[in-house]
């Protein structure tokens, strides 16, 4: 029996780092401040923006999908609420509120009660200037796990009007020919999961930042 007791807790300690490890970010966890690009997994286009201004609507920058991955204009960068609700390197939670700002424009995804052009669903704009807009930029991350992971695909809903981010498909023509409308949909479907495809990830820590004292 001594034996017996002497190897209970030896065992719990050869176990116990793997337990802990389920706690923490898999190497694969989206964090703030990566810059990325989304793929629309039902229709195969990339989420992207460029200046381009609706014709009707807000008259806001247009966000549509696009076919090809090698466009620089399909860049987004993981934002908080607030900068300092989404530090640089931590991993983004399922249910979390997050900023998606377009890269090359400086302009938040942002959606509100205007109808999309195409589908008279709602429509999805780019709003603001330098990162910062209103309080209709926040969408929040659907996924089944702790933290959103790159291989997992996620809804976008939106905390304001609670549309999720969508494609069903619709194409424009001039000056936008082939591009897919983007646009808000009140219901979870096929049409509104997305994941995480190229870019630069920002390696996970939940760890703040430490900074060396003078």
């Amino acid at each position: 029996m001594r034996g017996g007791r002497r190897f209970f807790p030896l065992l719990l300690l050869a176990l116990l780092p793997g337990l802990c490890r389920g706690r923490e970010p898999a190497p694969g966890a989206v964090t703030c401040g990566s810059v990325l690009k989304l793929l629309n997994t039902r229709h195969s286009v990339r989420l992207h923006s460029h200046e381009v201004k609706y014709g009707s609507g807000s008259g806001q920058q247009s966000v549509t999908g696009v076919e090809v991955s090698d466009d620089a204009n399909s860049y987004w960068r993981i934002r908080g609420k607030s900068d300092s609700s989404c530090q640089r390197g931590t991993p983004v939670k399922c249910g979390q509120a997050i900023r998606l700002t377009h890269v090359n424009t400086g302009k938040n995804l942002h959606t509100h009660h205007f109808p999309s052009p195409l589908s008279n669903n709602q429509e999805v704009s780019a709003f603001g200037d330098d990162g910062e807009g209103d309080d209709l930029d926040f969408w929040i991350v659907q996924c089944s796990g702790t933290y959103w992971e790159r291989e997992d695909a996620v809804r976008f809903k939106h905390v304001g009007t609670d549309v999720f981010l969508s494609i069903t498909g619709e194409q424009y023509g001039h000056p936008i020919r082939g591009q897919r409308e983007v646009h808000g949909m009140p219901a979870a479907n096929h049409h509104n999961y997305w994941k995480a495809m190229e870019g630069v990830f920002i390696k996970p820590s939940l760890e703040p930042a430490k900074h060396d004292e003078l």
